[in-house]
Order: structure tokens, then C-alpha cells, then sequence
């Protein structure tokens, strides 16, 4: 297994996680099984999204005796009421489901609290202006939740909130089809498949910045929908015209900026090592460019993935990076001292590209590196 740094929080987390679709399974008894092979396969992430408490107390049961091997992803303001799942913003709903989802799980602390589902500007306004923020901010004070967190699936409303909400950690919905998917107050149309008809070209911008800006705050990232609840995989059903395997799924999410974590919604112990084989795959095996750039609906020419197809370079660049730098510096329309310094330690810069172009031979997207290159040492000096 690989373990990242989850942004800023210090916390070491596997780069595979485990959803918590599959603990329902064999009602709940799935859940020992999971995290009986989670600790085996080295996964330490999970998230906790449901808050249906036959769940919470098997992944409670599932805990015992081995809290101290996972990082806890656990969600505030999803609640279970009239025997059924319902997102509140109404602090004393809020209150009251924290208290009982600790207690089901048996802990006294939890590493991320996250702020559960928030996908419009609204929204966002109910949660600071109503309290839960603030409740989110008690409960670090106290201890009792390490992190705040925020889950989303609309770009804008999670790029204001890390900007103004001391977010810490952002759970997101990254693939290959839903970042070609501009923002909206409504997350079904997300997969509508009307949206994704004729030739689509390049991902949003507004997603594009997100990942940037997370990675220039220090705000780490934990994916959902990897594989866009299974789509991606088939090719009948995936908005592409065509399938993507498990590896290049994950692939994809874990190359995006400011990632630390991919969850995979595993509903079987054999699906679970599945997504954790990612670990021990080859460079050809994770590979999406090729795959991504024959896609029949869409095209991601002029785009860089960062798949480091361009490489290797004569001069030692390290191109990816250099244009990931690049990136974060134009996101932010000015020269972050973190981006600056991380872009500073590089071993070459992108002074010394001789303009040989042979890395732009190889892309599978067309990229401009040599313009890349030549607009990096504006902004660097060097």
C-alpha cells in the first residue's frame, strides 16, 4: 500500500479508502469482513457517509480493538430519522446525530468531521449563518473531531468554502467525466446522460481551479465515485463510448492536484483487493492517457493530465510537475510563497528546456509544453 499526506493535517492515509456502500451487505456483517481485509491490504481510510445505525454500530463492532489502524472519515449533519437517511442543517438535528454516531461507533474522537453533502451557494450560506459551521469548529476545539471537512459535488460552492471555511479536507466526486461537467446546484446532472452527448472537449475550468487552489491551501483531498458508481467500467453504460478498468480509474483520481485518497465503494472483500492491487500495478497498467485520448465522445487536446507521457526529457525535466506548478500560479492569478518554494527544489527548471519538442512528439493531447515552459520561467524566474 501508498500513503499520502492529507494536505495539511499531518495525517498519513492510504491512497486507497474504503467507501461504506459494502457495509450494509449480509445485513452489515460485510463490515467485519472489509475491515478484517482493509488491515490486511494496508487501507487505513475510510469514509462514513450513511447514518443508518444497524451501519454505524457494525463498523463500531468492526472497530473494536483496532481503532488506532484507521483514520476515521466520518460525516456531521447525516442523520436517521423516521427509519430513514436525511441530510439537516437544524443544529439541534446536528447535535443529536453526532452524539449517536459516537456512540455507535464506540470512539471518543474522530480524525475528519465532515460536513455532509453541500452542492449549493445556499446551502453553503444555511451552514455558516445557521451554526453548523461553528458547531463543526466546537467540536475540534474540543478534541472530539480532529479536522473539518466538507463533502461536495459542485466546484464553486467547494472552492468558496475552503476559501472561507477553514476546510481541511474536501471529499469530491473526480473522474474522467464528471470533470468535464461544469458546476450545478443539482448533482444529477452530473450523470444525465443528455449532458454528455455529441463531443465533449477539456475539463471545466471551475474543477480545474478547485484541485489547484486545494493543493496551493494545503486542503487535502479524499475522492468519491471514482468510477462514477460503476459506469466507467462498462463500456454500454459510460458516457465515454468506452470502458475504463479499475486502475486507470483510480489512476486518474490520484493523479489529480491535492489528492490524497481514493475511496472505493467495494461492496466484497474480492472488489476491496481489487482496488488495493492498484498499489502493485505497472506504469502501463495505470496508464489512462492513451486510453482517455481514444475516447470516441470526448477529446482533451490541448489539456495537460499530468500522465507524464511527455517524459523523459533530455534536460531531466520533471514536466508534469513544472506545468502542475505552472497551474496552481495561474490559478491563484498570483505567485503563492508555497507553489514558489515547491517549484524552487525542483532539480531542473524550465529554464532549461532546450525547445527540443520531443516531448510534445509523445503527448497524447497536444499540449504546448515548449509555451509551458517559456511562460514558467516568467512566473519563476527561472
Amino acid at each position: 500500500m501508498e500513503y499520502r499526506k492529507l494536505g495539511n493535517t499531518g495525517l498519513d492515509v492510504s491512497v486507497i479508502g474504503m467507501g461504506c456502500e459494502g457495509f450494509a451487505e449480509e445485513g452489515c456483517a460485510m463490515a467485519e469482513k472489509l475491515f478484517d481485509a482493509a488491515e490486511r491490504l494496508g487501507i487505513n481510510y475510510f469514509d462514513l457517509y450513511a447514518s443508518d445505525p444497524a451501519m454505524r454500530a457494525a463498523v463500531g463492532r468492526a472497530l473494536k480493538g483496532r481503532r488506532d489502524k484507521f483514520v476515521i472519515q466520518s460525516h456531521i449533519c447525516s442523520v436517521w430519522k423516521d427509519g430513514q437517511y436525511m441530510r439537516t442543517r437544524k443544529l439541534s438535528e446536528v447535535r443529536e446525530g453526532f452524539e449517536e454516531m459516537m456512540s455507535l461507533l464506540g470512539v471518543d474522537s474522530i480524525e475528519v468531521g465532515m460536513i455532509h453533502y453541500c452542492d449549493s451557494m445556499k446551502d453553503w450560506e444555511a451552514i455558516v449563518d445557521g451554526g453548523v459551521l461553528d458547531y463543526a469548529r466546537q467540536l475540534k476545539a474540543s478534541g472530539r473531531i480532529k479536522h473539518i471537512g466538507l463533502s461536495s459535488h459542485n466546484p464553486l460552492v467547494a472552492e468558496r468554502a475552503v476559501k472561507e471555511g477553514g476546510i481541511e479536507v474536501l471529499m469530491f466526486s473526480i473522474n474522467p467525466c464528471y470533470d468535464l461537467q461544469p458546476a450545478s446546484e443539482n448533482v444529477e446532472d452530473i450523470w444525465d446522460e443528455k449532458n454528455y452527448e455529441g463531443h465533449l472537449t477539456n475539463m471545466d475550468p471551475d474543477r480545474e481551479r478547485l484541485y489547484e487552489t486545494c493543493q496551493s491551501m494545503g486542503v487535502g483531498i479524499t475522492v468519491m465515485k471514482p468510477y462514477g458508481g460503476g459506469d466507467l467500467l462498462n463500456a454500454e453504460l459510460s458516457p465515454a463510448g468506452a470502458a475504463l478498468t479499475v486502475d486507470q480509474c483510480l489512476h486518474y483520481a490520484l493523479t489529480r492536484p491535492a489528492v490524497a485518497v481514493a475511496l472505493a465503494g467495494a461492496r466484497s472483500v474480492e472488489q476491496l483487493e481489487e482496488a488495493a492491487a492498484y498499489c502493485d500495478k505497472s506504469d502501463e497498467e495505470k496508464d489512462y492517457a492513451e486510453a482517455l485520448a481514444s475516447f470516441p465522445r470526448i477529446s482533451w487536446k490541448g489539456h495537460c493530465m499530468y500522465c507524464s507521457h511527455c517524459e523523459p526529457c533530455p534536460m531531466h525535466i520533471d514536466i508534469a510537475n513544472v506545468t502542475k506548478f505552472l497551474n496552481l500560479a495561474k490559478a491563484q492569478g498570483f505567485l503563492p510563497e508555497t507553489v514558489r518554494e515547491h517549484y524552487a527544489v525542483l532539480e531542473h527548471h524550465a529554464s532549461e528546456c532546450v525547445k527540443c519538442g520531443s516531448c510534445e512528439s509523445r503527448c497524447p493531447f497536444g499540449v504546448s509544453i515548449r509555451e509551458n515552459m517559456d511562460e514558467a520561467v516568467k512566473i519563476f524566474g527561472r
